[in-house]
């Protein structure tokens, strides 16, 4: 589902009734838990939290004029969407996350390379979705994503 929003407030605004206590659960979990630099906005029309220009000037390779993606959520046809650019770039995270999973969600882990789909509204691991935003700084995260797109 698209939403047509230029503020995260619009856009929790126009998703449906019943996940709107989730969605603002999670952002604010979000808010709470990144590191210090990280802001808020919208990224290819979902909530997102980037690293912005004026830490990196550069922007997103593919799109300069984009701050650093990092991190989205969306409100999907079917799924509550977390995407978290980390987990795709640095197997320790990703291994971390699928183990600590389990310890905290009584259903499957339903995931892409870095989508994280929850269905199931009542089975969302607040608590570890708060601890995996603590797990990289912007620095960080900036040295992982030059290494990844930087020639040598």
């Amino acid at each position: 589902m698209t939403y047509e929003a230029n503020t995260p407030e619009e856009y929790v605004a126009q998703i449906p009734e019943e996940r709107k206590p989730i969605i603002s659960k999670l952002r604010k979990i979000i808010k709470d838990n990144l590191p210090e630099g990280f802001e808020e906005g919208l990224n290819y029309k979902m909530l997102g939290y980037y690293v912005p220009h004026s830490i990196y000037p550069e922007g997103y390779h593919c799109d300069p004029k984009l701050p650093l993606p990092f991190m989205n959520l969306a409100s999907q046809k079917n799924s509550i969407n977390l995407y978290h650019s980390g987990i795709y770039a640095k197997k320790e995270l990703y291994d971390w996350f699928v183990a600590e999973y389990p310890k905290h969600a009584k259903r499957k882990l339903d995931m892409g390379k870095s989508c994280i789909r929850f269905k199931k509204m009542d089975d969302i691991p607040y608590d570890l979705i708060a601890e995996l935003c603590t797990k990289l700084t912007v620095n960080e995260w900036i040295n992982i994503y030059e290494s990844a797109t930087k020639k040598k």
